[in-house]
């Protein structure tokens, strides 16, 4: 019998990255699912497609696969109770709507004598395990025991998957499309079971140090050539087009070398300054994937979420910050995503970040200090670069680039 994956979440990265890296490994992948539409046309096809978008184009067939909905927590129990591995890929903000099912799940297999199990956490989110940790606790037996018993390995998830537009998804709800990066790094060190024989699979012991990587440079640049762009050219849709403006391309490669030197002043033993210099240009060329379609709306949208206190953005500029290290050009970014709002395929820029644009037009103080985390100088600072932006805006309805360009490059205070 094939061991079994079972896999909360079967959006973009439960299909086309962890599903099918396990379906390539001998796994049966059993999604868990809320979309009703998606759980059928994934047990009526028993498979799906991953539509790769990169200098050589080509599908990939996943199969034995099938699906349950995760508001059934009987058809939940059941699955987990012969599990041999999971995932999650749900989001950050429905991670913690899984916790009680998970909880009365877990509760099932062990009362049945099943082992300890461990999930990998592709969540995108710092400290997921401690935020699942704790958000499981309080939900199971008080003799349950939990460090023994559930392994929550973090991960670094560094593919790209793009939002499928809505009249491909209305045709044909499976195929994802996605770049060929295929690396998952993960924590080897919170693996109950030992590392499961997948390739593509890289276990890390100083996980910590490769999530701060992901945040700090690939989440952060992505966002910060998503609001640079959109202030000095709106009329751009495409990540690709932005990497392909030569002051877009390097605005952004300031911002993430910002970051860089903080990872490497705190992980001194996991990076050097070559590879993180490579890896800013490798993912710059990967940003630059005109096969692969990625938006500048995707990169950016969400904005309660990327600019808040220990996201990719805020979270680089405050550890810059306390550090003494250089971070204006993370600073213009994070004022600058205070105006984003391109929109969607549709034509319709994302509710909720229109809402913190015009929130912020009256003054941008109360979102940088509640949800960014900032204080102090490093408060003043932003805001005055928001205001600085917001003038410009005034004057002619598009940042100047020069105008850009000299804000960036102040020294803040």
């Amino acid at each position: 019998m094939a061991p079994k994956l079972l896999q909360f979440g079967a959006g973009n990265i439960g299909r086309s990255f962890i599903g099918q890296l396990f379906s390539a490994a001998g796994y049966e992948v059993v999604f868990a699912d809320v979309d009703a539409r998606l759980i059928a046309a994934l047990n009526a096809s028993r498979g799906y497609t991953v539509a790769i978008r990169d200098r050589q184009s080509h599908d990939l067939a996943v199969r034995n696969v099938r699906a349950i909905s995760v508001l059934d927590a009987d058809a939940v129990a059941r699955e987990l109770a012969d599990a041999d591995i999971c995932g999650t890929a749900v989001g950050p903000q429905a991670l913690p709507k899984l916790f009680p099912v998970l909880a009365q799940a877990l509760a099932v297999r062990r009362a049945r004598g099943g082992g300890p199990l461990d999930f990998i956490l592709c969540e995108n989110l710092r400290d997921a395990a401690r935020i699942v940790r704790e958000g499981l606790r309080p939900l199971l037996p008080a003799d349950f025991p939990l460090e023994s018993y559930v392994g929550l390995a973090e991960t670094s998830i560094g593919k790209m998957v793009p939002l499928i537009p809505e009249a491909q998804r209305s045709r044909d709800p499976l195929t994802v499309y996605a770049e060929a990066y295929n690396t998952l790094i993960l924590d080897r060190r919170a693996l109950l079971g030992g590392v499961p024989p997948v390739p593509g699979l890289s276990p890390q012991d100083n996980m910590k140090a490769y999530v701060d990587r992901k945040a700090f440079i690939h989440n952060l640049g992505h966002a910060a050539l998503g609001y640079f762009a959109f202030l000095v050219a709106p009329e751009k849709v495409f990540t690709y087009e932005a990497v392909e403006d030569v002051e877009l391309r390097a605005w952004t490669h300031r911002a993430m070398e910002e970051a860089a030197v903080w990872l490497l002043r705190t992980y001194p033993q996991e990076f050097s300054a070559a590879s993180l210099a490579a890896h800013i240009e490798d993912l710059l060329t990967r940003f630059g994937n005109r096969s692969l379609g990625d938006t500048i709306h995707r990169v950016g949208r969400d904005l309660a979420r990327k600019l808040s206190a220990e996201d990719r953005v805020a979270g680089a500029l405050r550890a810059c910050a306390a550090a003494g290290l250089p971070h204006g050009w993370i600073a213009t970014a994070l004022a600058a995503g205070l105006f984003f709002q391109p929109p969607d395929d549709a034509g319709r820029p994302f509710a909720p970040d229109l809402a913190i644009v015009q929130r912020a037009a009256g003054g941008p103080e109360n979102f940088l200090q509640t949800v960014s985390g900032l204080t102090g100088a490093l408060l003043a600072d932003v805001a005055g670069r928001y205001r600085r932006i917001q003038e410009e805006l005034r004057r002619g309805g598009v940042l100047r680039r020069a105008a850009f360009a000299a804000l960036a490059a102040l020294t803040p205070t």
